[in-house]
């Protein structure tokens, strides 16, 4: 079980932001479906990536790799029967995803996880749907949780389906649109919606005809067929979250590279909330890069962090610095990713002495004097990287245990803030 201690640091220099882990999972996911080799180059070399890549291997495809570019000679949508277990590991995104494509399959599959995804991840919004689309989907246990068992063929149709976590709506939209006929899909409660705009991104790239009315209603034409293409994943502004807020404080000087602001991640709207908070942040759109300047002094304040509810941890601790409340709401769907976000994070930061209070829905956070503590991930990669963020401006050295799970989305991580000056041992 690796460990980390850190001690307050002062940054400076310039790092590389790892590419998107959801840019990529969607590429290969595509790549799969397509008519001829696509090359995705830049792709994030990540365990959420190595279980998507078996998960595609057992469906017929043929993978080729280095250590920056994958080729994918894809099955132009006839997909090989899985002879064995799939198995998403600690992915909610292969395990929608790859659960929701193999209802195209007039076999059994069964997807299973890792003890996270098998009592954290819920899929059964996403079997009813498929159940609506004569699809036999079922949660083996019935629990709502994974292993699942899934047997085809999806047939067109209208389906209905929470849409709180918007990867059940992606992996609806992205499996219907091979189908011979039109589909109709209705979401209540439709969360997360940058996410669901990048899914159309992809859609509508490869030329897929879709329309839909508030996020709430869903036209699918199906029928999509494309050639393979040639991609490169841009960086991953969920993780340039951590080097920027650990910048923003300690008052030190970075540069972040491979960041542009026109993709179409929800979590780049964390810089519009820093801003507005007070941080000194440059961007420089041509170059994409991100300049995060010395910044004395940040206000606490309120955030509807619905679209970018991944930031939550690491806007609890840049709460704990800001002067007055900050309030963190709409963030239910935190407490069903890899772990209960707002419950784990309120945990550790209170061992530091922070002044924070759990909701329902999200957090309030006040300014806070914090310090040193031993202090556990929760095996999430984010929380983690937030406590290390946490720990560098505490008073003391902070141990932070089970932290090999930042390798989910951000591989290079202690390299990386090493590089700019953070003390960081084993």
């Amino acid at each position: 079980m690796a460990k980390f201690h850190i001690s307050p640091s002062i940054l400076q220099g310039s790092i590389t932001i790892p590419s998107s882990k959801s840019q990529t999972l969607r590429a290969i996911f595509f790549a799969l479906m397509g008519k001829g080799t696509s090359r995705i180059h830049k792709y994030l070399p990540s365990p959420d990536t190595y279980a998507m890549l078996r998960a595609i291997e057992m469906l017929g495809v043929k993978i080729r790799q280095t250590n920056t570019t994958l080729w994918i000679e894809g099955t132009n949508g006839k997909l090989q029967s899985p002879t064995n277990v799939i198995d998403a590991g600690n992915s909610g995104l292969v395990l929608r995803f790859i659960g929701a494509l193999t209802s195209l399959l007039p076999t059994y599959t069964v997807i299973t996880g890792d003890s996270s995804i098998c009592s954290l991840r819920p899929i059964q919004p996403l079997l009813s749907a498929l159940e609506c689309l004569q699809v036999d989907a079922r949660s083996i246990y019935a629990t709502g949780f994974a292993p699942i068992c899934i047997k085809g063929p999806l047939m067109p149709g209208s389906a209905k389906l929470c849409g709180r976590d918007s990867q059940p709506v992606s992996a609806l939209l992205m499996t219907t649109c091979f189908l011979e006929g039109q589909s109709h899909i209705q979401v209540t409660n439709p969360g997360e919606k940058p996410w669901v705009d990048l899914t159309l991104y992809w859609l509508k790239r490869l030329g897929t005809k879709i329309e839909h009315r508030n996020h709430e209603e869903y036209w699918i034409s199906g029928k999509t067929q494309y050639e393979g293409f040639a991609y490169t994943v841009p960086g991953d502004w969920s993780s340039a979250a951590f080097p920027i807020a650990a910048a923003l404080l300690t008052s030190s000087e970075i540069v972040l590279d491979n960041l542009d602001l026109t993709d179409h991640q929800g979590d780049k709207q964390i810089i519009r909330c820093l801003l507005l908070m007070g941080a000194n942040i440059e961007i420089d759109s041509n170059h994409r890069k991100v300049i995060v300047k010395k910044t004395k002094y940040l206000k606490g304040i309120g955030i509807d962090i619905n679209n970018f509810v991944d930031a939550i941890a690491i806007l609890a601790v840049i709460g704990c610095f800001a002067e007055g409340k900050t309030h963190l709401y709409n963030a239910q769907i935190a407490r069903h990713k890899e772990s209960d976000r707002i419950s784990a994070i309120t945990q550790e930061l209170k061992k530091m002495g922070a002044n924070i209070e759990e909701k329902e829905d999200g957090l309030i956070i006040y300014p806070s004097s914090l310090k040193a503590a031993k202090l556990y991930s929760h095996k999430d990669h984010r929380i983690a990287m937030a406590l290390s963020v946490a720990a560098l401006v505490a008073k003391g050295t902070s141990l932070i245990d089970d932290v090999e799970c930042i390798a989910k989305t951000y591989p290079s991580f202690i390299d990386d803030f090493r590089r700019l000056g953070a003390k960081i041992e084993p």
